[in-house]
């Protein structure tokens, strides 16, 4: 899309620039211009395409902010936009008569309405994993870093607390992903880590190195040369690395689709931005790659998970206005509730049944109440009823020998959106639901005869 939008530009006479913040965005930026044969410069210090004269400009933010200028320009799209540059911020504000569009998976920081006016989400991410874009995860929440008390930088655990406090658990994230492994895949598969800090770092490539396996950890204090050439052979099918570890890196510009592990040890006190592009490492498709687990060691996942449900039904509708909001964090009698005593798998919406070992918990209107622990039991019975539905209508599609995965196009129909994450253990379907099933089929040929009349 951004570079139709430049080529567009181009054509009327005009100039445009596409910002971003790393250079191996820039590079394959220009690469991928270069493929469809499109002319442009590169703004970027030292670059060999360095052309101030074309029309397009690829830019490097960095550059720019020690140069302090833009070229003349018509069209300005920002890479990575919810990263908020005074410089790029400055720019918007006094260049009213530019187009500017802003592209980012992740709009959600603060007062980024101040500076974007209008928010575009063309597809959801439900629709993505129902479409086999993106594969859907499943979670299960491990041993997590105990930050009850860390310090905070602008809102943010501090960096130093976060590291002390990772470390404290490298063992049992390495013997959790041993555990699971083996358990759902039957041996290693491609891992990410995204550790607390540098020293985390280092401390887990070496107990995975004693557990018998290879783990690279990789951060911003590496050389850049050595990064690229760690990627290069992770991203080989038969690579020698088990797992990249990665240190506030490999959120932007990495793409290595047949990763099937996530481990989350990084705990964000209110980034979700940053928790969601970590699950997008793991999340990208590839073939025969049915999901990808996630191991949350960080407590990332619950503490965000409404936002994240909201985010993967909805996508985005507006952008943030800069007030103040608080996030309450769970108590440990919710953390627990929330997952599988048997596996430790994430409960789906309302369900009693765990999808992932079969476990059966005792129904919700059997069990006391643990007070902040069953709240919003209205919603919740919903979740269930929807969740009971799903599972017989996979039953039925398997009774018709239809792909399990028309079922979600009957929970379509019925709910009016799709069906979240992966789908439950198929049912036997009721009579209710049979007869539901019927007269939907009914309203679809009726609809249909009327629209070939």
């Amino acid at each position: 899309m951004a570079i139709a939008l430049l080529e567009a530009t181009r054509v009327k006479g005009n100039r445009s620039a596409m910002v971003l913040d790393r250079i191996v965005l820039c590079d394959q930026t220009s690469a991928r211009l270069q493929k469809y044969g499109i002319d442009h410069g590169v703004i970027q210090s030292g670059h060999w395409r360095y052309r101030p004269y074309e029309p397009i400009q690829i830019c490097s933010a960095q550059t720019l902010e020690k140069r302090g200028h833009f070229p003349g320009l018509k069209l300005l799209i920002v890479d990575e936009a919810h990263q908020t540059r005074e410089m790029m911020k400055h720019f918007i504000k006094n260049n009213p008569d530019v187009r500017v569009v802003g592209l980012t998976a992740t709009p959600f920081t603060k007062g980024l309405g101040a500076t974007y006016t209008n928010v575009v989400s063309s597809v959801t991410t439900a629709e993505l994993v129902r479409l086999g874009r993106l594969a859907p995860l499943r979670v299960f929440i491990a041993k997590e870093i105990d930050m009850t008390g860390a310090k905070k930088v602008a809102g943010e655990w501090a960096q130093d607390e976060v590291t002390t406090r990772g470390m404290k658990i490298t063992g049992d994230i390495v013997a959790e992903w041993v555990k699971k492994t083996h358990e759902v895949f039957g041996g290693p598969r491609k891992t990410v880590v995204f550790c607390s800090g540098v020293a985390h770092g280092a401390d887990l490539a070496q107990q995975f190195a004693a557990a018998g396996y290879n783990f690279v950890s990789l951060s911003y204090n590496d050389d850049d040369q050595f990064k690229a050439d760690a990627i290069a052979e992770f991203s080989k099918a038969e690579t020698t690395i088990h797992g990249l570890i990665a240190t506030d890196i490999l959120t932007k510009g990495f793409d290595v689709s047949d990763v099937m592990i996530g481990i989350s040890a990084r705990p964000f006190s209110k980034s979700l931005s940053s928790h969601i592009q970590q699950m997008g490492r793991v999340m990208r498709s590839h073939p025969g790659k049915e999901f990808a687990l996630w191991l949350d060691h960080s407590g990332n996942y619950l503490r965000f998970q409404d936002d994240w449900d909201d985010v993967f039904d909805n996508g985005i509708n507006e952008l943030d206005d800069g007030r103040e909001k608080t996030k309450k964090e769970l108590t440990q009698n919710e953390k627990e509730a929330a997952k599988c005593p048997a596996c430790a798998h994430v409960w789906p919406g309302g369900a009693d049944t765990c999808p992932c070992c079969g476990f059966v918990r005792a129904r919700r209107t059997d069990i006391t109440a643990v007070p902040g622990e069953l709240q919003e039991l209205a919603a919740n019975a919903e979740k269930q009823k929807k969740q009971e539905w799903l599972s017989q209508f996979v039953g039925f599609a398997i009774e018709k020998n239809r792909k399990p995965g028309w079922a979600a196009y009957l929970f379509e129909d019925k709910f009016g959106q799709l069906p979240k994450g992966g789908l439950p253990d198929p049912a036997e379907p009721s009579p209710e639901v049979r007869r539901w099933i019927k007269s939907n089929f009914i309203r679809k040929a009726k609809g249909k005869q009327k629209e070939a009349a």
